[in-house]
């Protein structure tokens, strides 16, 4: 019994596919990720010079997206090095 012990205790354990899938940091990943594609996509499609002219001539919608974009890799990069943390 204590030799079985020893053995599976020097094993790493290797997460399923379901728990890195529902891994908090995969979802918010996610979200970054689709609310910054969407952010860029309208911000090359659709920005009128109103919006240009209250935000002082920055494209808000665009900087706010590849900052989204930024933290989806982020957190993906974070999932991917450190699984278990």
């Amino acid at each position: 019994m204590a030799d079985l012990e020893k053995e599976t205790a020097g094993d790493e354990e290797v997460p399923s596919a379901a728990s890195t899938l529902f891994d908090l940091r995969t979802v918010i990943a996610l979200l970054f990720g689709v609310f910054g594609l969407l952010l860029v996509i309208i911000a090359i499609t659709d920005t009128p010079q109103a919006e240009l002219d209250k935000s002082g001539g920055l494209h808000m919608n665009l900087w706010s997206g590849i900052v989204m974009l930024v933290v989806a890799a982020a957190f993906f990069l974070w999932m991917r090095l450190r699984p278990n943390t």
